[in-house]
């Protein structure tokens, strides 16, 4: 079996394949203190709970973008699995092209993304990935990672809001209002987050479409990726498995460069 693991500041998103199939996935707080030791209290219990072998897994493969949890991930993978992981970053994986004048400044998790969704649907993309920050990748319809756009994720917008507007309640923005006007303050605050957010999301992807030669598709992913995309016009499909589809794709071409 495989293991995939995508650290993100926030969240840490893991998987087993079984082959080509995922068969268990889970999302856990990313938590930069840790020591591999606790890490693994946390992972043998969810195996415990998944009827997960770990003896059975044979590989594993990481994309992290919090430097932190490297060290910690490696030493856990060594000590509790019995083999070293495999890291995805620009220098290991080679297959996509990458058109930015330093592709070493790409993070993993976007790479990973990008090599899933161009596998999958094989045309020119705009991947939103909706985590701490919301990231947009564009790619060519040779598979070629051509750029993006960086924005402050929901989350982290929404707290700076509550932190700074000390008179303003702090609201759950985890539904669609059920309209653009609010007549209450936490119903102004839901819909100006939420509809502003998809506005943003919008005219970001609206502006990317108009430097493309060709008509791109527009993914999302990421955990609040089914929220947006039930109010930005602009995504056309949810894919929410796709870091850890790409992780198992990049697995593959890993193990054949070794």
């Amino acid at each position: 079996m495989l293991l995939v693991i995508d650290v993100g500041n926030t969240n840490t998103v893991m998987g087993i394949y079984r082959h080509d199939t995922l068969v268990r996935d889970w999302r856990i707080r990313t938590e930069r203190k840790t020591t591999e030791d606790e890490f693994n209290v946390i992972v043998a219990s969810l195996f415990a709970t998944g009827g997960i072998d770990a003896g059975a897994i044979q590989r594993t493969v990481i994309s992290c973008v919090v430097p932190p949890m490297v060290t910690i991930l490696d030493s856990f993978c060594r000590k509790y699995l019995g083999h070293a992981p495999r890291w995805v970053d620009a220098r290991s994986y080679t297959r996509m092209p990458i058109l930015m004048n330093n592709p070493s400044e790409v993070g993993a998790d976007r790479i990973v993304n990008a090599v899933a969704a161009y596998r999958k649907y094989g045309k020119s993309l705009i991947i939103i990935d909706f985590g701490t920050a919301t990231t947009f990748d564009v790619i060519s319809e040779k598979g070629e990672y051509l750029g993006g756009a960086i924005s402050p994720g929901i989350m982290i917008a929404s707290e700076a809001l509550f932190r700074e507007a000390s008179k303003l309640p702090r609201v759950e923005i985890f539904e669609r209002p059920d309209n653009v006007v609010g007549k209450d303050t936490i119903g102004g605050i839901k819909s100006g987050i939420i509809f502003g957010y998809a506005g943003l999301v919008d005219g970001i992807v609206g502006r990317m479409k108009a430097q493309m030669d060709t008509v791109p598709m527009v993914l999302a992913t990421g955990g609040l990726a089914p929220l947006m995309a039930d109010v930005a016009t602009s995504i056309e499909k949810v894919e929410a498995s796709l870091t850890l589809e790409g992780l198992r794709i990049i697995s593959d071409s890993l193990d054949g460069q070794s």
